[in-house]
Parts: C-alpha cells; structure tokens; sequence
C-alpha cells in the first residue's frame, strides 16, 4: 500500500471518529439537562476513573494505557465543558507543578485559578470562586506537605480524587552551566535535587522562593543564574535547559488532592482519607487500628501531626482502601470513632494509579 493510500485510510478513520464525538457529545449533553434538573455533581470522579479504568483493560491497539488515559482526559474535559463550565484553583503561579498537574487531571476545557497559598486554593473551594482545588498533599522524596495536612483539619471541603504526577526537575537557565553562579527554586526541588547541585554547582549559591515558577521568572532577568523548575516553565519564560532530570531519585512522584464540597460516590476501587486523634493513655493508638485489623482493611499511610490547639496534642492522618459506604469500612470507622477523642472522614475517592 502506498503512502497516499495509507493517508487516505487515516483520513477516513478520522472522519468516522469525528462521527463518533459528535454523539458522544450529543449524548453527554443530554445527561447534562438530565444533571441540571436532579442536581446531581458535573464531574463525577467515580465514574471517569472507572471508564478509564475499563478503557485500559479493553484496550487491544498499540497505543500504551498512559497514552490512552491523555487521550480521554481530553475527550472528558471537553465533554464535561458541555455540560457546566468549571473552575479549579491550585497552587500558583502558572507553570507550577500543581499546574500540571491540575492541567493533567481535568484536561484544558476548564478554568484553572491560580492562587498564592495552599491556604487560598481551601478558601477559593470554601468561598464558592472555584467548585475544585487541587493541592499537594505528599512526595515520594520528602514526604508529606504540612500546610496541607494541617489545612484539612479545619476545612469543610471534602477530598474527592488523587493525582499522581511524576516530577522531572530541570536546571534552566541561559546558560552556560559552567557560569552558574545562583540558583533559585522552591525548597522542596532543592531538598530532591541535593545531591547532584553538591556535585555540579559546589560554590553556587541556592536562595529559596516561593515557587518554581518564581524561581523560572527570576532566572530569566538575570545573568549566571539559573532555576529548577518543570519544562513547562521553562517553556513559559523562555529558558533552555542546562541539565535534565537532576533528581536525586528516578521514582520522584507528587500526590495531589481533588477537593471539592461535594463527596465522590463508590467506584470499582476507591481509597478513603481520616483524621482522628486519640485518648492521652497508654496503647491509645493501638486500640484506634484495631477495627481496621479486625475488618481486613489495609492502611497505606499514617502521619501525626501537632494539632496545634494544646501542646502535645496531636492528630492522626491514614489512608485505607475502601469507600466510607462500604459496609465493612462503616464498622471500621464506627469502631475508631467509639476509642478516639475526635473523628472526621476527610474524604473517600477512586484509587487512581500511581504514575
């Protein structure tokens, strides 16, 4: 077959899918009067996880299942702008890795505000500005984000999807390495980048800003400076690349909340978020796990962190699998609620896969 007629055959495929994403968005705004009317939530987590989920495991092409999910987060966003135009806040200025990720979850057929603290993306949620925010919560290097951890202790919004975002950190500058005098970044790349800036650039001086970004704006005024940031900022302010992928580890992943003020109904897999606190007696905490043991109900992660209203006086959170409306997790949860101080379920949502 010559390469005309092979261009042909493309041709006619994507006339025949052009076809097929006019129904589909007749369809998707038919459900979108149907949603209007009952009330019911614009994007449900639940369900776009479990199609993509089927998606995967139907899927027979060459096309490889990360290529796949890219394609019809697409497809999603933009079908899902049919039927309410949405507005999700993450953690600025643009070009963030939270940009990214925000950007990656929920496609470009929204609105994304960017907002200056963790603190304004919970309160741009709160307020109403946004129906969704998007902020992290932990790194596969240096652990778990406080600000957010300490934020879910007093907001009302409910965590109703995870993101998984693998973080690439680039040197960016103008260049040439070897004249690199200082470099900006946000603390977290230079904590996960150690090791090779020790090595690279010993005599250089780090100064710590208040995002990649910012660090990817001052580079680019300067001379001999350079900044670690994602390739998307330095897209956005003009800057080469001097060193690629400078982390320290290879598996470096970020995990970001969805949060929102309505919960995410029960999918094929979910993954359930708590906070509680426990008595100040001996084996408190011990007493607080057993109803997990005593269901068979795996925690994939405990943190404690001060609870900042008496000295000593700390909260738990964990991870689990299952939805809060599952039956056994419901007798988990009673069970904790009966031996803690303080119980509150921050939010159960799909458990999508890590990147």
């Amino acid at each position: 077959m010559t390469l005309e007629e092979l261009r042909a055959k493309i041709d006619a495929v994507d006339d025949r899918l052009l076809d097929l994403l006019r129904e589909r968005a007749d369809l998707v705004t038919e459900v979108g009067g149907i949603k209007g009317r009952t009330g019911e939530s614009y994007y449900a987590p639940e369900r776009e996880e479990d199609l993509l989920r089927r998606l995967a495991q139907a899927n027979k092409s060459r096309l490889p299942e990360s290529s796949l999910r890219a394609i019809y987060r697409e497809i999603l966003s933009s079908m899902r702008a049919l039927e309410q135009s949405i507005t999700v806040a993450y953690l600025g200025p643009p070009t963030t890795f939270s940009h990214q990720a925000a950007a990656r979850h929920f496609g470009t057929a929204v609105r994304l505000l960017a907002e200056r603290s963790i603190g304004e993306v919970f309160e741009a949620v709160e307020r109403g500005r946004a129906q969704y925010g998007v902020v992290p919560v932990e790194n596969s290097l240096e652990g778990a984000v406080s600000a957010t951890l300490d934020r879910l202790m007093d907001t009302e919004a409910r965590i109703c999807a995870q993101i998984f975002l693998p973080v690439e950190l680039n040197l960016l500058g103008k260049g040439p390495l070897e004249g690199v005098r200082k470099v900006y970044s946000h603390p977290q790349p230079f904590g996960q980048s150690r090791r090779w800036l020790n090595e690279h650039l010993p005599g250089a001086e780090f100064v710590e800003v208040s995002s990649t970004a910012k660090a990817a704006e001052l580079a680019a005024k300067e001379a001999g400076v350079a900044a670690i940031a994602g390739a998307m900022a330095g897209e956005e302010f003009g800057l080469p690349v001097l060193a690629r992928s400078i982390q320290d580890a290879a598996s470096n992943v970020t995990r970001f909340f969805v949060i929102g003020q309505r919960p995410a109904r029960p999918s094929s897999r979910d993954k359930t978020s708590v906070m509680f606190a426990v008595k100040d007696q001996p084996g408190a905490l011990a007493r607080a796990l057993e109803p997990f043991e005593k269901a068979g109900i795996s925690l994939t992660r405990i943190e404690s962190r001060p609870s900042k209203r008496r000295p000593w006086e700390y909260y738990f959170f964990a991870d689990f699998a299952g939805h809060a409306e599952d039956s056994e997790v419901a007798r988990a949860l009673a069970g904790l609620s009966e031996v803690c101080s303080f119980t509150r379920i921050l939010g159960s949502y799909p458990d999508a896969p890590a990147a």
